[in-house]
C-alpha cells in the first residue's frame, strides 16, 4: 500500500507538471517542487518571467490554484513563483530555449554557438552542449556533434555539481536529441586547487606570518608664523 502511494504521488507529480509547463510555457517554465506541510501544500514554480506566471492581478495563480485543486486532488495548494535571475546559467531554461529555436527552423549548429557563447560571457566556468541524431537532414545518417568551452567535469560524485538537463527537439527533417551542462560560477571543485599557492599560504601561516596591511596616516600641516 506505501509502494502505491508513492508511485501515485510521482505520477501525479509529473501530469502536473506537464500541465504547468503547458501554461506557462511562455513564461519561461523550468521546474517545480512540492512541499507539503501540516496547513498547506506549498507548489513553488520557477520561472523567468514571473509577472507573465502571475497575471493581471494574480489571475493565473488563483486559475492554477483551483485547476490544482480540482484536477490533481492536492488540497490547500499555495503557489510561490520563484524567478530564475539568470536563465543563462539555469540549463533547463538554456535548452528549452534551443529546443523552439531549432524548432522553428534555425540551423543547429548556429543556435548551439550562440547558447555556448551566451552562457560563458553569463559567468559559467564551463558550458558543454551534446546534439545527437538527424543533424545532416533527410536521409542523412545519425551523428553526435559536441560544443564545448571551459572546464568540466565528468566523473565522480562532484558531476552531482554540474547543472544537467537533456530534451528531444523534433524539427522536420527528424527528432535531434539536445543535453546541456553548465558549471555555474562559485562552484568549488576540490581537483582544481592550486596546489603551490595553498602550500606557500600554509607555510605562512605555520611561520606565523601575515601579510601588511595598509595604515591609514594622518599628516599635519606646518602652523602659520605668527
Amino acid at each position: 500500500m506505501i509502494e502505491k502511494g508513492f508511485t501515485k504521488q510521482a505520477v501525479n507529480k509529473v501530469r502536473l507538471y506537464q500541465y504547468m509547463k503547458k501554461e506557462l510555457d511562455r513564461a519561461g517554465f523550468t521546474e517545480l517542487d512540492i512541499v507539503k506541510t501540516p496547513l498547506v501544500t506549498r507548489i513553488v514554480i520557477h520561472v523567468s518571467k514571473p509577472g507573465l506566471a502571475i497575471g493581471k492581478g494574480g489571475q493565473n495563480i488563483r486559475t492554477l490554484t483551483e485547476t490544482i485543486n480540482r484536477e490533481y486532488g492536492i488540497e490547500n495548494p499555495q503557489i510561490e513563483i520563484k524567478e530564475i535571475t539568470t536563465p543563462e546559467l539555469d540549463s533547463k531554461s538554456v535548452i528549452d530555449r534551443m529546443k523552439s529555436a531549432i524548432e522553428r527552423g534555425f540551423a543547429w549548429r548556429s543556435v548551439a554557438f550562440k547558447t555556448l557563447e551566451d552562457v560563458y560571457r553569463a559567468g559559467a566556468q564551463g558550458v558543454e552542449i551534446i546534439l545527437s541524431g538527424k543533424l545532416a537532414g533527410k536521409g542523412g545518417r545519425k551523428k553526435q556533434v559536441r560544443f564545448s568551452k571551459g572546464y568540466m567535469k565528468k566523473v565522480g560524485d562532484q558531476t552531482k555539481l554540474v547543472d544537467q538537463a537533456k530534451v528531444t527537439s523534433y524539427p522536420k527533417v527528424g527528432a535531434i536529441g539536445l543535453t546541456v551542462r553548465i558549471i555555474r560560477p562559485g562552484v568549488f571543485f576540490p581537483d582544481k586547487m592550486n596546489v603551490k599557492e595553498y602550500i606557500a599560504k600554509k607555510k605562512a601561516r605555520d611561520a606565523g606570518v601575515v601579510e601588511a596591511q595598509p595604515v591609514a596616516t594622518e599628516t599635519k600641516e606646518p602652523e602659520a608664523a605668527a
